[in-house]
């Protein structure tokens, strides 16, 4: 009896040690050196938006992105008057992944009328290789949506999770569902998105994804981050239920490959622009977004790090 419960506790000991070990620190996207690892998208906005998405060497120079005290911040313009859309910033992480831990904290997200904030992973051959929408939200919004954007092929549903979900189909053409809605997940969290976010100091998001266990987010508010994360040894077993939870029991993990790290801030177009008058914003999103410079002062994000582990 006594070698079997030493035995036993030795297993346990060894399974609790290897599934806090289990995820090893690969890339990290932090202050001076954040954005090294990324490259500023200059093109149209595939979302149609009242953009105009600028290079690093002009977003340096006109304070549209910026580093203190290891923070990183990006912004669109909120000075001039931009009859060609406002100047703001998209980047795209020179990595790519195939599975892995993602953890981004962040103090401030981008708020307001017309404005369209994501954080996000996307892979090549759109819609092939799949997409994570980890934060993204339009316009007034209090309350994040998680959702995956994939190839014909891809249902979720009926897993564990603190959040609910709002369409169950991934497939971007998914019939009886909104073009390109993919599959969501919402929560209540007030804390989780826009204001409520930016007045409680922010949080973190970490987004799990196993080829064999599917996609899973977490939220935690700045007060609720676990020790596990802050110290750098991240072990999902012990957070409980996720705020989203995409099994790929009918879903291929062959819908998601090569992702790479996007964040970005439009204004109006497919979405925000879709719903502006329903979020009780004034005049037309267009309008509002080229003639309205100082609407867009909290139109930014303040992130302290990316980490990456696989």
């Amino acid at each position: 009896m006594r070698v079997t419960s030493l035995l036993a506790l030795a297993t346990t000991m060894l399974v609790g040690s290897s599934s806090v070990a289990a995820w090893t620190l690969k890339d990290t996207y932090q202050g001076d050196t954040f954005f090294n690892g990324f490259t500023f998208f200059t093109g149209s906005d595939p979302t149609h938006g009242t953009v105009q998405y600028v290079d690093q060497s002009t977003a340096q120079s006109s304070g549209l992105i910026s580093t203190s005290g290891g923070v990183v911040t990006m912004k669109a313009d909120s000075t001039n008057v931009t009859p060609n859309g406002r100047p703001s910033v998209r980047i795209t992480s020179n990595n790519s992944y195939n599975t892995g831990l993602f953890i981004m904290d962040a103090s401030h997200m981008p708020v307001g009328c017309g404005t369209w904030p994501a954080y996000w992973l996307v892979g090549p051959n759109w819609p092939n290789s799949g997409e994570i929408d980890v934060i993204e939200g339009v316009n007034t919004q209090s309350t994040n949506q998680v959702t995956l954007h994939t190839s014909d092929g891809c249902t979720v549903g009926g897993t564990s999770q603190t959040g609910n979900f709002v369409t169950t189909n991934c497939y971007v053409n998914a019939p009886g569902q909104s073009s390109n809605q993919g599959c969501g997940v919402s929560t209540s969290d007030t804390t989780s998105y826009g204001t409520g976010f930016n007045n409680n100091g922010g949080g973190v998001y970490a987004t799990q994804w196993e080829a064999n266990s599917g996609i899973q987010v977490w939220f935690f508010p700045r007060n609720k981050i676990p020790s596990d994360i802050t110290s750098g040894n991240p072990n999902p077993n012990g957070w409980g239920t996720p705020l989203a939870n995409f099994g790929f029991g009918s879903c291929s993990s062959n819908h998601f490959a090569n992702l790479q790290i996007v964040f970005d801030l439009t204004f109006c177009g497919d979405w925000a622009g879709a719903v502006y008058s329903q979020n009780g914003c004034p005049g037309t999103c267009s309008d509002y977004v080229i003639n309205t410079p100082s609407a867009f002062q909290n139109a930014y994000w303040s992130v302290n790090y990316v980490k990456v582990y696989q």
